[in-house]
């Protein structure tokens, strides 16, 4: 592909840790695999994608094993940066055999605040979209403070979205979307679409499940999905582990819970 420059729309996806991994927390290929194949569909159809990823502190893990660091904020430096070249290392090479190349970007909360941080995340954003070039982003946890560091990739990713004029969200976890009741439960209903007022919180109930090194919830998601909907940019939260769930949404298929104004 050689693609470059004008494209249709942007989308930003968000993939979530629980979405990449499996029960035993290792890094799934194939589904990394089917997520970029669904993004290079897109890309022949002049829609460019933003990847905001989770995993670097599971791929590190994979790596490293247990961290002798007693201190959690230190393990997760660590984690992550060993972790931080083999994602991008699997994202390189499942993008180059379907022709494509990606770019990693890392950022700290403070590379958004109005100034010259963000002004070079602009930048930076839209060299590579012109080029045709997919970013790939993710929080610099080796470096990031408590004061700098985003809550988790959900804020990440709405930050993004709207840096770059984004035309949906969609943000990737383990389940279909937003139920009426705990996923699990038969009587739990999906609610297919949310507008940024209605007062669903109380259907939220956190999974009991851990999340790996992931820090955000259906709770963040809820927060993030109202608030970036209000930016006038759709949002969706939807399965990750749906085959075709991107292309679905973006095809408009009812999938998944969208936010809307």
């Amino acid at each position: 592909m050689t693609v470059k420059g004008n494209f249709k729309q942007r989308v930003v996806v968000k993939v979530g840790t629980n979405v990449m991994t499996n029960r035993n927390n290792r890094i799934v290929g194939p589904i990394l695999k089917n997520l970029v194949r669904q993004i290079a569909y897109l890309y022949e159809r002049d829609i460019i994608t933003i990847l905001v990823s989770s995993g670097s502190a599971i791929a590190g893990k994979e790596v490293l094993g247990e961290c002798l660091a007693e201190d959690k904020t230190t393990r997760r430096q660590i984690y992550s940066s060993v972790g931080q070249p083999r994602m991008m290392r699997h994202y390189y090479t499942m993008f180059h055999d379907f022709g494509m190349r990606c770019g990693q970007v890392l950022a700290t909360k403070r590379d958004f605040a109005p100034g010259k941080y963000r002004e070079n995340m602009i930048n930076c954003y839209e060299g590579l979209l012109n080029e045709g070039i997919i970013p790939v982003a993710n929080e610099d946890d080796a470096v990031s403070l408590s004061m700098s560091m985003f809550s988790d990739n959900d804020e990440l990713a709405s930050l993004v979205a709207e840096l770059v004029g984004a035309d949906k969200l969609i943000m990737l976890t383990d389940i279909d979307g937003l139920y009426t009741g705990h996923p699990d439960d038969d009587k739990s209903k999906l609610l297919h679409e949310v507008k940024v007022h209605d007062q669903v919180e109380k259907y939220v109930q956190e999974n009991e499940k851990a999340e790996g090194e992931g820090r955000g919830g259906m709770e963040s998601k809820l927060k993030i999905a109202k608030l970036t909907a209000s930016k006038h940019i759709p949002t969706y939260i939807a399965n990750g582990k749906d085959e075709n769930i991107i292309i679905d949404i973006l095809e408009g298929k009812r999938k998944g819970t969208e936010f809307k104004l």
